[in-house]
């Protein structure tokens, strides 16, 4: 079985990479641990559905093949249960909450990819693009990593000029949820609870787009994005029976 990696931005090395005091180490081996223990607890009792527009596979991508996908902070958590051991690569800030969210990720069967499009781009852009080569989609949490909460960053732009695949974007929605008073009023699901995945059609960007197309296309994936936001969430309170 493939072991998740954890990719270093160009330029920067394990050595380099920020120390934490005893007490950060301390506390970032407990709470993942008890993080992934908790979703392997609460993940097998959620009841996943999938609305997708046009031009998206009937399975919603439960083998994600290589692509460019995104989806916002505040899903990680039903994320990380429902598309675990896809060797899927995810771009993680280098701050304390991303070493946190990166233990548990790799503990899920992600592959970190430390750094961020909006700090040292260039190079965590880089990276992503390498896992893109080797096959393994790449997903942004596209407000990520410190907001404004459903903003969406240009990383997936920017990357999907560089190598041509498109951009998916999806949003979860939870019936029953506890909510973090965290910047992304982050989710932890309650037990047996829907959870609604909406996935928009794929979004192309051309290696030649002018830097006016860039805005635009990236515009566009914020507007696929709010429009996933609202389905999911329209479509999770609607009565079942």
């Amino acid at each position: 079985m493939n072991q998740p990696a954890t990719t270093e931005i160009q330029g920067e090395s394990q050595s380099g990479s920020r120390r934490f005091s005893l007490r950060q180490r301390i506390l970032l081996t407990l709470i993942s641990w008890t993080a992934v223990l908790l979703i392997r607890l609460i993940g097998p009792t959620l009841k996943f559905e999938v609305v997708a527009e046009e031009n998206v596979p009937a399975d919603g991508y439960r083998y994600a093949p290589a692509g460019i996908y995104c989806f916002w902070h505040r899903c990680v958590i039903p994320g990380a249960w429902r598309f675990r051991n896809m060797q899927i690569a995810i771009m993680i800030s280098r701050s304390f909450d991303g070493e946190l969210i990166s233990r548990i990720a790799g503990k899920l069967g992600f592959r970190p990819v430390r750094g961020s499009s909006s700090r040292g781009g260039a190079g965590a852009l880089l990276a992503m693009r390498e896992e893109l080569d080797l096959g393994h989609p790449a997903v942004f949490t596209a407000d990520g990593p410190r907001g404004p909460m459903y903003v969406a960053k240009p990383g997936p732009v920017l990357l999907a000029k560089k190598t041509g695949y498109k951009i998916v974007g999806f949003h979860i929605a939870v019936e029953r949820a506890w909510i973090l008073k965290s910047w992304d009023k982050m989710m932890i699901p309650k037990p047996f609870s829907r959870a609604v995945i909406y996935i928009s059609s794929p979004l192309a960007v051309p290696a030649d787009a002018t830097g006016e197309q860039m805005e635009s296309l990236h515009q566009e994936m914020q507007r696929r994005m709010d429009r996933c936001t609202a389905g999911a969430e329209k479509a999770v309170t609607t009565d079942q029976h």
